[in-house]
């Protein structure tokens, strides 16, 4: 191992600790094969005609334990480890046996709608979820993860201060991996999941039980129903949150509106009102733009929070992300 890693560090290489952890941190969250660093790898096997780099990927993914009990989709997993016995056979390396065996075992698996995705954390352990394969799906995008709700997750680990013996109510949880993250690293006192979808609920419990947030041990966590064109001052008041926080929420006209009134309904249901945080990944500048019009014209102001974030979760940060604080006019009253 020391002796690859100087001659990786002599030829302006990554050293291999760092590739392997990439390679782990890209193959849970199925991450895009070309985002791996192959170079790397077929460099080590055309200078050292060995294959203990593939071992070492290997041990850090498909033979990994969390692949064991959360694996990425059957797909996913044959064409990483294909791409692995492409670059071995071409180095003319001898046959790794445990590589063969990882894509047998996964050939002889049916494809499925559904495949896990887990996301390392800094604290340690990951957040695991089961995700659908398809961004759509049963008539909702909330089956997925989008790159708004890591954003915010990144966010919120930077932050941490912001959310800890607080009471959070996230609106639009999806599969729950913001809310999860805040949950294992931030502290809070209490966590609101909700979404209105019943096959998201569902998925959002089953995620929450699956990353051990049974409410025996804090935070206190539930999971709602929360549809914003029905709800109420009441169920907002029950809630009692400090700070509400929503991601990839602002993705279709025909919901901003409801969204602005909900949002209206927070900022001024209690005194103080709590803190609101909006992240959203604007694909759209038209969307997003009249969702932030609307906004303005129901007298809340946003104020948009700079400032990178540490980049903890791999996905893909060509979209312009805005996070931003909301907060009611001077006067605004429901």
């Amino acid at each position: 191992m020391e002796a690859r890693e100087a001659a990786a560090e002599a030829d302006g290489a990554v050293a291999e600790p760092d590739v392997l952890t990439d390679f782990q941190r890209w193959f849970f969250t199925m991450s895009r094969l070309k985002s791996f660093n192959w170079k790397f790898v077929e460099n080590d096997l055309q200078r050292n005609k060995s294959s203990e780099i593939i071992s070492e990927i290997l041990k850090q993914t498909c033979l990994h334990p969390l692949c064991r009990s959360f694996p990425p989709s059957v797909r996913y997993r044959r064409l990483f480890l294909s791409e692995l016995i492409r670059l071995q056979e071409a180095a003319g390396c001898d046959p790794l046996d445990e590589l063969y065996d990882a894509l047998g075992e996964v050939v002889g698996e049916a494809e499925g709608s559904e495949c896990y995705k887990s996301y390392f954390l800094p604290c340690g352990g990951a957040v695991s979820l089961l995700e659908k394969v398809a961004l759509i799906s049963e008539g909702t995008t909330g089956l997925v993860t989008w790159e708004a709700a890591l954003y915010l997750a990144e966010w919120a680990l930077d932050h941490r201060e912001f959310f800890s013996d607080r009471t959070v109510l996230e609106l639009g949880s999806g599969v729950g991996l913001t809310g999860v993250a805040i949950c294992r690293s931030c502290r809070p006192r209490r966590f609101v999941f909700s979404d209105c979808h019943a096959a998201v609920l569902q998925a959002l419990r089953d995620n929450v039980r699956l990353n051990g947030l049974d409410g025996r041990a804090a935070p206190a966590v539930s999971v709602r129903r929360l549809d914003w064109t029905t709800a109420t001052e009441d169920e907002l008041r029950e809630v009692g949150a400090d700070v509400v926080i929503a991601a990839d929420v602002v993705y279709d006209p025909d919901v901003a509106h409801s969204l602005v009134e909900l949002l209206r309904l927070v900022l001024t249901r209690s005194s103080p009102p709590p803190a609101v945080l909006v992240c959203c990944a604007v694909r759209n500048p038209q969307t997003y733009g009249g969702f932030r019009r609307q906004l303005e014209s129901r007298g809340i102001q946003p104020e948009v929070l700079d400032g990178a974030v540490s980049h903890v979760f791999p996905y893909d940060r060509l979209s312009h992300m805005e996070l931003i604080r909301l907060t009611a006019a001077d006067g605004l009253q429901v």
